[in-house]
């Protein structure tokens, strides 16, 4: 028995009683707590149309960039389909739509051990989702040998199948495999990355149609808070690789003929689509300090509900939108002031655009003076509607937006929808890239999502908290980083783009680079070390790999050992280390052996 069990056992019974209340009441608030807890998101990656990385999507967002093209010859041959007159069976009232760089068919089976018979019968979208996937944990500076059999839930949002219907037009019957099966099952989409990657937390797949990426969020988060998983990867994935979809939405008189989304303008007529795929990776808050990771935003809450029965099964309830995002709110426990920018669900509808600004305006204009602006975007002017990704597209910009403190021209708006009172709301709706400013006060902002099933979903995001930078007192004049692939012409694409990275970003703290790249990825059989200075002599050694150009400064070499079982020389910020010296893989490189003894000569000191 402790001491503090003999102090309570010697106190009165009314005493140990409000002991014994107070006791449960601090267990109370624990849990209360926790249940509550703000998630952390320390990772992200993305795809969308005229972006391949996160990058470029701010970059196409701040600059303005309409990235709606006329339909690929690899998708469909949109001649065969186009119809301008609307109404027509088997035809498509628009010739465009949001596509993605990247072709369907691009992809690398033997990066993640799929041979390719099977990848041949894989769904394009589950392909793409490991690889943003892979991505977004790199991003997050985890290797796959880190989170190997860790509790890390996958949730994923989908809501269309376009690769099986091609292959029944294509092969037929004859054409399916053992491989058919699990290649186009939507719930194999998550249950591969966990499998791949050995992730041994909560893994499905959900499909709420246009929400069904935020919906996997909100569940992700909800998993964290209860415990069920100590870390998430979540988002959305939507491809358009068949015409069916597009012909029946034309049908519907979803689709704007000119294949814009002019969302809130008088001349919205409904929306283009548009495909992508968006992954983040979440931790709890404290365990994202604790874990010192880099904190991008954080989720301060969400919430998820029903239209339940309205004027048609796919027409919206401005009731239910008020109160999810009210509930969001309420469990994010901010005041409808404290929201300064929301990524509206903003399809380009004439009567569904107002019904959402009115939602809007019921919750956020209470108790608001008009000095305090809330303002309203959407992605989908710019890359168009991405269906089952349209939640993460939004979610990915909104943390763009917080940490570059800047809000993105709206495209597409010369006059306010008549349906919607403007003047009468706190909205304002940015026709130019603006300064966020906020004179003090934490820059919150909302993200929504509705399906048209009636499934609505709004998450609430703040800027990450600012970070103490501990600069470190020893000048480290030199540095190694060293990268891998599974070929050499992986790896001379990897280190352009690398040299890109640095280029762009010429301020970057070195150090940490170094750190990041040579502790957080798994280390393949291309094996490339570069040593440098300053950021000026990586770009230009990284490139000059590349290209396939001498350079004393870099050292290339393959192992035939099992990928991560040989690790590079590392050379820290944070102070200098060895980790499993590559000796047999460069020993016989003389010019390796010069610089390991110029690193010898810097690293003894502190070692």
């Amino acid at each position: 028995m402790s001491k503090n069990d003999e102090r309570i056992d010697n106190l009165s019974p009314l005493k140990r009683a409000l002991f014994a209340l107070e006791d449960m009441k601090a267990k109370l608030k624990k849990i209360q707590r926790e249940k509550s807890e703000p998630i952390a998101i320390i990772g992200m990656s993305s795809r969308f149309p005229g972006a391949n990385n996160n990058e470029e999507y701010w970059q196409l967002l701040s600059d303005g960039v309409d990235a709606i093209s006329e339909v690929p010859k690899d998708r469909w041959d949109i001649d065969a389909y186009y119809d301008s007159s609307p109404g027509k069976r088997g035809k498509i009232i628009t010739r465009y739509g949001g596509f993605i760089k990247q072709k369907a068919d691009q992809f690398d089976p033997a990066f993640f051990g799929i041979s390719p018979r099977e990848a041949e019968k894989m769904d394009p979208q589950q392909r793409l989702l490991l690889e943003v996937t892979w991505e977004a944990f790199e991003n997050a500076g985890l290797s796959p040998k880190e989170i190997s059999k860790s509790r890390t839930g996958v949730y994923v949002g989908i809501c269309s199948n376009d690769y099986g219907l091609v292959q029944r037009d294509n092969q037929g019957f004859s054409g399916i495999d053992a491989y058919f099966g699990s290649g186009n099952a939507t719930s194999i989409a998550a249950n591969r990355i966990s499998y791949l990657l050995d992730l041994q937390g909560p893994s499905f797949t959900v499909d709420t149609a246009c929400s069904s990426s935020l919906v996997a969020i909100h569940l992700a988060c909800q998993a964290l808070r209860n415990g069920e998983a100590d870390m998430a990867v979540s988002g959305g994935v939507s491809l358009m690789l068949s015409a069916a979809n597009s012909i029946s939405f034309s049908l519907a008189g979803m689709l704007a003929p000119d294949g814009r989304c002019r969302t809130f303008d008088a001349d919205a007529k409904g929306y283009v689509r548009g495909e992508g795929c968006g992954m983040i990776v979440l931790k709890r808050l404290s365990d994202a300090r604790k874990d010192n990771d880099n904190i991008l935003a954080v989720i301060r809450g969400s919430a998820v509900n029903q239209d339940g029965r309205t004027n048609g099964l796919t027409a919206p309830n401005a009731i239910s939108q008020q109160r999810v995002i009210k509930d969001a709110m309420t469990f994010a426990k901010i005041k409808p002031e404290d929201i300064g920018y929301i990524e509206a669900h903003g399809t380009g509808t004439i009567l569904g655009d107002p019904i959402e600004v009115q939602a809007l305006d019921y919750v956020l204009n209470e108790n608001r003076s008009k000095e305090d602006v809330c303002y309203l975007g959407s992605a989908k002017t710019n890359i168009g509607h991405l269906e089952g990704a349209a939640g993460i597209a939004g979610l990915i910009k909104t943390v763009l937006i917080l940490k570059n403190k800047q809000i993105p021209k709206h495209l597409h708006f010369n006059k306010i929808n008549p349906h919607i009172p403007i003047h009468e709301t706190p909205f304002k709706i940015p026709t130019q890239t603006i300064e966020w400013k906020v004179n003090g006060k934490k820059r919150i902002a909302g993200t929504s999502s509705f399906g048209f099933g009636g499934t609505n979903a709004h998450i609430i995001l703040q800027e990450a908290p600012e970070k103490k930078i501990e600069l470190n007192s020893t000048e480290r004049p030199t540095h190694i980083l060293c990268i891998s692939a599974k070929s050499k012409k992986a790896l001379q694409d990897l280190a352009l783009r690398f040299s890109q990275f640095v280029r762009q970003n010429m301020q970057i703290n070195l150090s940490d680079l170094c750190y990041t790249v040579n502790n957080g990825r798994l280390h393949d059989a291309y094996r490339l070390s570069i040593i440098f200075h300053n950021a000026a002599e990586f770009v230009e050694t990284s490139a000059d790999f590349a290209q396939g150009i001498e350079n004393f400064a870099y050292t290339y070499g393959k192992t035939s050992q099992m990928p991560g079982r040989k690790k590079a020389f590392l050379f820290t910020g944070q102070g200098a280390q060895y980790i499993g010296m590559s000796k047999g893989l460069y020993q016989a490189q003389p010019k390796f052996k010069i610089i390991l003894d110029e690193c010898d000569a810097i690293l003894k000191p502190h070692l």
